[in-house]
């Protein structure tokens, strides 16, 4: 058995032989893999060293891997210890002036530095964004409605300082690309039309950035194995539209809705597939990656 801490290949001893990876490896060399990361994933540290140590065996294999990560937990912490209230409407956080010092402060300052150095002290070359820099995320304030159940009249619903992107540009990727080694990590905060810092789901950034570059994989890293069906059993493969079946008949429900969403629209936006793997799972992402059977669910076109 190979030492994990001596090369990330300990992946083997649970997922897959090396000649079983190998051709995975040498199909997957040069293509663009966009990994959503978050969920007690990033909350757990031995998890974090483990997912440090995959994103660095992608690069160290050709693969040129793009780190999208949340920190909506983290963010609460810290507006509770500074009292600052905080609300949700719709599974959105509505976020003022004073909120979203708070978020960038968390997401592109504490969490992504952390995220970086994991990945930098296992041989990685990491590098901390957010959307503000080289101007990759331009935005515009998300608009929501809402019908009121008794009038029957729809209310636009005021999020604040809450965006969706409007454009990537993905220069800045490119040129990390170009270097061979650099492994860009990326905090959800972009810049709107006034120059006001609006904050973004990742799950929704990591999707858009995925379409940007037609990143061959976008890997949504979640608390779940990924999409079950009636009876709780995983589903390995689903095209958009029996995705959508799945929502219309209840199947796929709350939080999960707006995840098979993102990667629906990654999929039909130049993306070749988005799967929903088990971040709670050690080395899903090379379990995932290196092997015929996978970890998730997979959403694709064919």
């Amino acid at each position: 058995m190979i030492d994990s801490k001596k090369t990330p290949a300990d992946f083997l001893a649970q997922a897959a032989t090396l000649s079983e990876a190998l051709p995975y490896m040498r199909e997957y060399a040069g293509e663009t893999f966009v990994i959503k990361y978050g969920g007690h994933a990033m909350g757990d540290a031995k998890l974090a060293e483990k997912f440090a140590r995959d994103v660095v065996l992608l690069k160290q294999v050709g693969i040129n891997p793009i780190v999208v990560h949340g920190g909506g937990p983290q963010i609460g912490t810290m507006l509770d210890r500074l009292k600052i209230k905080s609300e949700f409407i719709d599974g959105l956080r509505v976020t003022d002036e004073a909120t979203i010092e708070v978020v960038e402060m968390v997401l592109a300052g504490t969490i992504n530095k952390q995220i970086v150095a994991s990945i930098n002290a296992v041989g990685g070359v990491a590098v901390g964004l957010c959307g503000k820099d080289g101007g990759l995320i331009k935005a515009r304030k998300l608009r929501r409605t809402k019908r009121d159940p008794k009038s029957n009249i729809e209310r636009i619903l005021d999020l604040g300082l809450v965006g969706e992107p409007s454009d990537i540009d993905p220069l800045i990727l490119d040129v990390f690309e170009e270097s061979e080694s650099i492994i860009p990590v990326i905090a959800p905060i972009a810049i709107g039309p006034s120059g006001e810092t609006l904050n973004i789901n990742a799950d929704t950034v990591a999707g858009a950035i995925a379409s940007a570059v037609a990143a061959r994989r976008l890997l949504m890293l979640t608390d779940v194995p990924g999409v079950l069906d009636g009876n709780g059993t995983l589903i390995a493969d689903l095209t958009p539209q029996q995705a959508r079946v799945m929502i219309e008949d209840g199947t796929i429900t709350s939080g999960m809705i707006p995840k098979i969403e993102t990667c629906i629209n990654a999929v039909e936006n130049d993306v070749e597939g988005a799967v929903i793997i088990d971040g709670r799972v050690p080395h899903v992402l090379l379990v995932e990656i290196f092997t015929g059977h996978g970890a998730g669910t997979i959403i694709r076109s064919s």
